[in-house]
C-alpha cells in the first residue's frame, strides 16, 4: 500500500465519520448503537492508517524502505498515548 492509496483510505474514513456524526446530531434515523459501533471501528481504522503513514515516512527519513511497514492490529494501535 502506498501513502496516496492510505490517504485515500483516510480521506473515505473521515468523510463516513463525519456523515455519522452529522446524522446524530440533526437526530437522523440509524444514530443509535449501530451508529456509536461503527465511528468506533472507523477511530480505530483511521488510527491504523495515521500509524502507517508515519511509519512509512520514518521510514524513507531514515533510509530504510517504507514498503517493510505494515498495518499494526488495532488493539496495539489503540493502546498508544497521544
Amino acid at each position: 500500500m502506498d501513502d496516496k492509496t492510505i490517504l485515500n483510505r483516510i480521506s473515505e474514513l473521515v468523510d463516513e465519520e463525519h456523515r455519522l456524526r452529522g446524522d446524530a446530531q440533526t437526530g437522523e434515523p440509524g444514530t443509535d448503537d449501530d451508529a456509536r459501533t461503527r465511528l468506533r471501528e472507523l477511530e480505530e481504522s483511521l488510527d491504523q492508517c495515521w500509524d502507517l503513514l508515519r511509519r512509512r515516512r520514518a521510514a524513507r527519513q531514515t533510509h530504510a524502505d517504507p514498503e517493510a511497514q505494515g498495518m499494526r492490529p488495532k488493539p496495539e494501535v489503540e493502546r498508544y498515548l497521544q
